[in-house]
This record gives C-alpha cells, sequence and structure tokens, in this order.
C-alpha cells in the first residue's frame, strides 16, 4: 500500500510534538475534533492529514500490516537488554515486555529484514533507555520492524525502524529513523524523526 509507506507518524487520534522535526507525512485515523496534530515548534516536513480518506486508508493499512506481522513465527526468542548484541536478519520475538538499552547492531545486507515482535504472550510493552541500532553492511533501517502488543517508550535513543504499536508511543529526545505507527497516540517531545521512506 502506498498510502502508509509515505507516513512517519501515524496514531489513531492525536499526534503531539514538541520541540523536534518529522520528516515525512503525519496523519491521525480519526478526523476532528476527535483527531488531531498538535505541533510546538516542531516543523513537519510532508502532510498533515487529520481523518481524510488517505490517512484513514494508510492507518487500515497499518493495523493489516500488524496482523500480518504477529502472525510470523518466530526463528528466536530473545531476553536480555540486547546491548552488545549483533543480529542477522530473521524473526526475533519477545514472549513478554522487552526493556532495552546499549547498542543493538543488525547486520546484513541491503534486502535483509528484521522483524522484532514484542509480547507474543500476548502482552507486553517496548521500552528503550539510551538504546541505539546501528545498521551494518548495508542494512537497511526501512526493512527493521519492531511489532509491539502493547506501548512503545523510546528515551535518550538513536532508534532504528518502523514501530507497529498496539498502544501509544512515546519518543523523549533521541531520533528515529523510521516510522511511529500507533493504535493509540504517538507523543514526541526533543525527538527528530526521518521516515524511512523520506529520501535522505
Amino acid at each position: 500500500s502506498a498510502a502508509a509507506s509515505n507516513f512517519a507518524v501515524l496514531a489513531n487520534a492525536a499526534v503531539t510534538c514538541t520541540d523536534g522535526t518529522i520528516i515525512g507525512d503525519v496523519g491521525t485515523f480519526q478526523a476532528s475534533p476527535t483527531g488531531s496534530v498538535t505541533r510546538t515548534s516542531c516543523p513537519i516536513t510532508g502532510s498533515v492529514l487529520v481523518g481524510d480518506g488517505v490517512a484513514q486508508q494508510a492507518f487500515n493499512a497499518f493495523l493489516a500490516q500488524y496482523d500480518a506481522l504477529a502472525a510470523v513465527p518466530c526463528d528466536v526468542v530473545l531476553t536480555g537488554t540486547l546491548a552488545g548484541v549483533t543480529l542477522a536478519p530473521g524473526a526475533y520475538c519477545f514472549d513478554a515486555a522487552a526493556t532495552l538499552t546499549g547498542v543493538l547492531t543488525l547486520n546484513g545486507p541491503s534486502n535483509g529484514v528484521w522483524l522484532f515482535k514484542i509480547g507474543t504472550s500476548g502482552t507486553g510493552a517496548l521500552t528503550g533507555t539510551s538504546f541505539s541500532v546501528v545498521m551494518a553492511n548495508g542494512g537497511q533501517a526501512s526493512n527493521v520492524y519492531w511489532q509491539v502488543a502493547d506501548a512503545a517508550t523510546m528515551t535518550d535513543s538513536v532508534f532504528q525502524g518502523n514501530i507497529l504499536a498496539g498502544g501509544a508511543i512515546t519518543i523523549t529526545r533521541g531520533s528515529l529513523v523510521g516510522r511511529a505507527l500507533a493504535e493509540g497516540a504517538v507523543t514526541m517531545t526533543g525527538t527528530n524523526v526521518h521516515g524511512s521512506n523520506a529520501p535522505l
């Protein structure tokens, strides 16, 4: 679906960006007044679409992709913070919540795909604190997916990949190269977001 791929940030009803930048489109599924994109010192390079047909189509495509990723079988079940870990392409799962710190290196070719599923037992949030994702040997952030049963919270992190969250996404400081797609709200403070499909 062409629609979802252009969105750097997509939420059900509310996107809030303070003291950050977003490269890519921003949208909500809900129309105004329920849906809103609130910006304070947050330039957006792209369209801002609140509950229009394009944003709704993109949100439905995100939900379909979320379900499709949820159905992918796990290659490896992970535990721990992933600090100092290097992973080849594959499908990696956390049974419950994932609390990540340190540096994770994703090492693989430009067509390699990494899928991280958090909360495969039914519940689980993704929390990253001073967590960095490094792409090596041509790996592309646009081919990294974080499918999260519940909320995703990143603080002071240099994050890469597409976050598909069953709850809210909260990013404080740091950066995201990828997309923030949430069934809840998306709140960013002091964060620079570069949509993974936006030209560098």
